[in-house]
């Protein structure tokens, strides 16, 4: 049955104000897709080459269909789609005789009736303007909500992901955001964490997670009043869902206990956040800004003996009594790693006889370089090497009063290693240089910052002959690397591996060759400054953290306090 376009305005406000309420959007959007719907079936019946426009008042519901006609020049050239409303000059005379270039003109045409094709091309419209607002809406609404807690309603499971009913929108749990064995059936409420929504063609994306840290920290905030107003803030989290869990925190306010504070009495709030995540043990430590305390903290409840940081690698090296080299690990390396992902580094752990035997082992080493290089006896060769003398050119270069001020030396002495120290490192250099060059290394190659004369030698044996070979080299082909090779990966070796450079290293030594070859200018060097090594001792008093060792008895607590 044929409907007229202006026959019962009132039903179609009422039907403008019932889809607004049922989606949640503007009744402005959904009259604006009632016009355009018209518009698109007014343009069949009175013809695609007519600017057609119509409007519908708001509180009325009165339709008016208006044909707009804008004067053109005769010699404009009308593009084929953008013709619609234009009309030249000469033709409108006849019909305007008053027709002038860039006049308009707007004509209000009569209400015709709506046939099936019409109806069918205008419920489509409508449709799809209401989807897309719809779409639009929920984005809006959640694109801000990012790392907030939500609650929703299991709608389906599908292939292990779990889709959330939010009310106002529809969220994704992945199987890999879920805590494991832990089974959803539709209709069980749930407690979610938002953190991402991406806007995409079939509609904004909000994926869900209560496997993220995020859901961690947003539950302590909840059941924290100090964490929620922000006295205490919680720093850093890292878990291994549905098993175990470590949280940093610290106080804005000397006299709040953060560490008590999220345990609560008896246990009473970490205990409500351990049930949310299906009995997760949680370790809360105490944060702080020295990054050694910090990383002993981190991996309570082991005690720690030493840590040696290299910044330069993000490494460290912890070192725990023998007895404590379980724990610290933990079951499956769980210590480790939750103490790696929550510090940032990269944790090595050592045993205190390991690092006895690697510090026997070395000093055997360095006590037979010194007796060879500088033809001395042992005694004195174990005496540089108990001064921290790690090599040669420790030795050669040092100032004169370090060595004679060594118990049993004298000023002489002193003289006389230095000499013999710098004739060892002279026919070094020579054997070295004579390798390059019979190698057919050029020189420039050793005048490229960073570049010394082993490693020029090791480029040789490398094939890596001119300053042009070297810039032509990619990272992996100077440090090494791995190379797929149809089903397997083969490690690929590198003509510096011997020497471990960083990444950062071996990017900055290609892009000075490539400067010496004059492909690049030097300003394109990146500019970095290089870290020192630190070594921390916990038994030492030069670090402290609240007028305590920040040690092994530094505050931590489990879910089980």
């Amino acid at each position: 049955m044929a409907v007229g376009i202006s026959a019962n305005r009132q039903e179609l406000l009422a039907m403008a104000d019932a889809v607004a309420r049922e989606k949640g959007i503007e009744r402005e959007v959904v009259i604006a897709s009632i016009e355009e719907a018209m518009q698109k079936a007014a343009r069949t019946r009175y013809g695609s080459e007519h600017d057609i426009r119509v409007h519908m008042d708001p509180k009325t519901g009165e339709t008016t269909i208006t044909r707009v006609v804008t004067i053109v020049p005769d010699d404009e050239e009308l593009v084929e789609g953008e013709e619609a409303g234009k009309m030249r000059l000469s033709d409108a005379k006849f019909r305007y005789p008053d027709a002038e270039v860039g006049k308009v003109y707007t004509e209000i045409l009569p209400p015709f009736e709506f046939g099936r094709v019409q109806t069918q091309m205008a419920r489509q419209v409508v449709t799809g303007k209401v989807r897309e607002a719809e779409r639009e809406r929920q984005y809006e609404e959640y694109k801000d909500r990012v790392g907030d807690i939500v609650n929703g309603v299991v709608k389906r499971v599908e292939y292990g992901n779990t889709i959330v009913d939010l009310g106002r929108g529809e969220g994704v749990m992945r199987r890999d955001q879920s805590i494991p064995r832990e089974t959803f059936q539709i209709g069980d409420r749930i407690r979610c964490y938002i953190y991402d929504v991406r806007p995409e063609a079939k509609g904004p994306q909000i994926m869900l997670s209560r496997a993220h840290p995020g859901f961690m920290a947003k539950l302590f905030a909840q059941e924290v009043p100090e964490v929620y107003d922000g006295v205490i803030e919680i720093r850093a989290c890292a878990r291994d869902p549905g098993s175990r869990a470590k949280m940093a925190v610290v106080s804005n306010d000397s006299s709040i206990d953060p560490v008590g504070a999220c345990v609560g009495m008896r246990g009473s709030r970490v205990q409500a956040v351990v049930a949310e995540l299906q009995g997760e043990k949680i370790d809360i430590i105490q944060w702080s800004p020295d990054e050694p305390t910090f990383i002993v903290n981190a991996l309570a409840p082991a005690e720690v003996s030493k840590v040696v940081l290299d910044e330069d690698e993000g490494r460290l090296e912890v070192v725990v009594p023998d007895e404590q080299l379980s724990l610290a690990i933990g079951r499956r390396g769980q210590n480790v790693r939750l103490a790696s992902q929550l510090t940032g580094w990269q944790i090595d752990i050592i045993t205190e006889s390991q690092d006895s035997e690697r510090r026997q082992r070395e000093f055997a080493e360095r006590t037979q370089l010194f007796q060879e290089a500088l033809d001395v006896d042992e005694v004195i060769a174990q005496l540089l090497v108990t001064e921290g003398f790690a090599t040669v050119e420790d030795v050669a270069f040092v100032e004169p009063y370090e060595i004679s001020e060594i118990e049993g030396f004298d000023e002489d002495t002193a003289e006389e290693l230095q000499a013999r120290a710098r004739e060892h490192l002279e026919r070094e250099a020579a054997e070295l240089d004579q390798k390059r060059r019979d190698l057919g290394v050029e020189d420039g190659v050793l005048a490229v910052e960073g570049v010394t004369l082993p490693m020029a030698v090791a480029l040789g044996e490398a094939g890596v002959k001119t300053v042009e070979d070297l810039a032509d080299l990619s990272t992996d082909e100077v440090r090494g690397g791995w190379e797929q090779r149809g089903a397997e990966r083969v490690r690929v070796p590198g003509a510096l591996e011997s020497f471990n450079l960083s990444q950062e290293d071996a990017e900055l030594l290609i892009l000075r060759a490539r400067v010496a070859a004059g492909w690049i200018d030097e300003s394109d060097l990146p500019q970095r400054e290089a870290p020192e090594e630190e070594v921390y001792d916990p038994e030492s008093a030069e670090h402290v953290f609240g007028g305590e060792h920040a040690g092994p008895g530094a505050p931590v607590a489990t879910e089980e306090a």
